[in-house]
């Protein structure tokens, strides 16, 4: 992860991937009705107790590979 936030945000417009996931699953309550939303609930409930964690690990990995990727392509010469 310590790789990942040291890496070039050069590739980011608006929010990062993390930042978008982190924003979405927070613990939040509807005003109107009081309903919580907890993603903790729905993935205990599914039996993946680490499925927030996974999902941002994923992103991580996909983030990396993805600006090695663009890094590793030729120069485009517009005429």
């Amino acid at each position: 992860m310590q790789a990942y936030l040291q890496t070039d945000p050069q590739y980011v417009i608006g929010k990062s991937a993390i930042e978008w996931v982190m924003e979405r699953y927070q613990i939040t309550t509807h005003k109107e009705s009081g309903i919580r939303n907890n993603p903790n609930d729905w993935a205990k409930e599914v039996g993946n107790p680490r499925y927030i964690l996974d999902l941002q690990l994923s992103i991580i990995n996909v983030s990396m590979q993805t600006v090695e990727i663009v890094d590793g392509l030729p120069g485009v010469r517009w005429e």
